[in-house]
């Protein structure tokens, strides 16, 4: 070996011992790190076996991912194909992994169904380094992710189509929320910096999110420091990831200007969402997380992951964000528990090698409980949990518009199905919500209740007068003729509206597969 072969292979093992020292993880982490993973692969393999198309809609995000590429990934200013003229003002970082897997050859539907597989797994590292962390506890580490990768309220919203985007957004905000809490705790650069970095990811991923980190800083800094100095660290990891969002902020601003953000945030629910709907009418899947919360503070004694728990659920319309801190939030009210049965005189729990194997055997139990019940709901033909959109027939009738249909042809889809056409087929849809929000929160109001109405409509007058109350005049309308969804709930239409339409004046059928039927408006596009 030469001397400078000695050097590099210095250096090499040099910079091998620094990563080691840096990871949050070392051997004695390998088990319980593996236990963790095991509910999320599980409940990822029930989704793929009984989902073959993604679940809700992700059709949006494709078109917004083919208008990058086509652009020559310079940001397009606007994307088409929807109910109106979408602002491109989305937080673009998936965006851009979106198209460059398209421009690999990748199918949209195909990466729309697989890709958030890999965000919901890697976002239980995270959540175990955080339940580790916080309660001091392995086990409790594995059991937070455990609870994060089986709680339905949590998983349906990243494992879908939208994952793309939210089931990283997901995954960032919790590595951005594990590095808070070490930034209130010890305060170390290395805190400081991976804050500010994941921090900056979850802002250029997702705003909804980015509001949650934001909240779990205030949270973390009031429960865990309350000091001045704590304060300035918080402000420097908020100060680094706006600079390093700032290239995209001023883009925006600059092509859409401000008001772009503030037509957006009055819409799904905004800030205080939570709240209002538990004021409208409490229901138990707002409530079980302050239960939890309440759980946390007697058994666990820990004021600061409660008032976590309420902030998540009054704060956010979106509950999957108050079951994430409530799986933390269970995990230490678990410990609380661990920790006085084992002061018990007697206890078979004195032990922490079997305190440690009854945490591994709930896991475990936990993990074929929940994919069973998993499996159960994905299966059933209400699923609630992972409705899909699409369908061999809705499909079908996508590639049909593509090949049948003039390119400014403008179709009337009804039913979920709608949000992935534009994406599909290459045709624009003339009623819809999807992107409305960031254009107008009082237009997106607009279209969510006419599409809405449009897809339960029995009989084409109705959907007619619906269309013409947005201003829409379609050349085509793509009537469900069985089974189908609209906003994720299952409607059966027993042919009803295709019946109509047949006998109607000013329509012509111009298609069908079986589950879709196609009508042209006479004298309209292609006729």
């Amino acid at each position: 070996m030469t001397a400078t072969d000695a050097v590099a292979r210095d250096r090499s093992l040099s910079l091998a011992a620094r990563l080691r020292r840096a990871a949050p993880l070392d051997g004695r982490d390998a088990g319980w790190l593996g236990l963790a993973l095991v509910p999320g692969v599980v409940a990822v393999g029930v989704y793929l076996a009984t989902n073959p198309y993604p679940a809700y809609g992700g059709g949006l995000y494709a078109q917004i991912a083919t208008a990058i590429a086509a652009n020559g990934y310079v940001p397009p200013a606007t994307v088409d194909g929807y109910a109106v003229t979408v602002p491109f003002a989305y937080p673009p970082l998936q965006f851009y992994v979106f198209a460059a897997l398209l421009d690999l050859g990748f199918d949209p539907v195909t990466v729309t169904r697989l890709l958030p597989s890999v965000a919901v797994v890697a976002g239980l590292v995270p959540a175990y380094l955080l339940g580790r962390d916080y309660t001091g506890s392995r086990p409790a580490g594995s059991a937070t992710a455990a609870m994060v990768a089986l709680n339905p309220q949590v998983l349906e919203w990243h494992v879908s189509a939208g994952g793309v985007v939210r089931g990283f957004a997901f995954l960032y905000a919790l590595t951005a929320v594990y590095a808070g809490y070490h930034v209130f705790t010890d305060g170390g650069r290395r805190a400081l910096v991976g804050g500010a970095v994941a921090v900056a990811l979850t802002g250029l991923t997702h705003p909804t999110y980015a509001l949650f980190v934001v909240a779990s800083y205030l949270v973390l800094w009031g429960g865990l420091d309350r000091s001045v100095r704590g304060l300035a660290r918080g402000l420097a990891v908020g100060g680094g990831a706006l600079a390093l969002a700032s290239p995209w902020l001023g883009w925006v601003v600059a092509t859409h200007g401000p008001d772009v953000f503030t037509a957006a945030a009055g819409t799904h629910g905004g800030l205080g969402g939570g709240l209002d709907a538990l004021l409208a009418g409490p229901s138990w899947v707002r409530l079980v997380p302050l239960a939890v919360a309440a759980a946390a503070l007697a058994l666990g004694r820990d004021g600061t992951v409660a008032a976590w728990v309420v902030v998540a659920t009054l704060l956010f319309f979106q509950s999957r964000f108050a079951y994430a801190v409530g799986a933390l939030a269970a995990a230490v009210a678990g410990v609380g528990v661990a920790a006085r049965l084992a002061r018990r005189e007697g206890s078979a729990f004195a032990s922490p090698d079997r305190r440690a194997a009854a945490a591994v055997a709930l896991v475990l139990l936990a993990t074929v409980a929940g994919g069973a019940s998993l499996a159960a709901e994905t299966t059933s033909t209400t699923d609630p949990t992972t409705p899909s959109f699409l369908d061999d027939e809705s499909v079908a009738a996508t590639e049909w518009a593509a090949a049948e249909t003039p390119a400014d042809a403008r179709f009337l889809v009804l039913g979920d199905a709608a949000e992935w056409f534009p994406a599909l087929s290459g045709r624009s849809i003339a009623v819809g919500p999807w992107g409305v929000e960031w254009a107008n929160a009082t237009a997106y109001d607009r279209q969510l209740a006419a599409f809405r109405a449009a897809s339960t409509c029995s009989n084409a007058d109705c959907v007619e007068s619906v269309a013409a109350a947005v201003g829409a005049d379609p050349d085509y309308v793509v009537v469900q003729t069985g089974r189908y969804t609209v906003r994720g709930g299952t409607v059966v239409g027993f042919g009803t509206l295709d019946r109509s339409f047949a006998a109607a004046d000013g329509w012509t059928r111009v298609h069908e597969n079986g589950g879709v039927a196609v009508y042209r408006a006479v004298g309209g596009a292609g006729g």
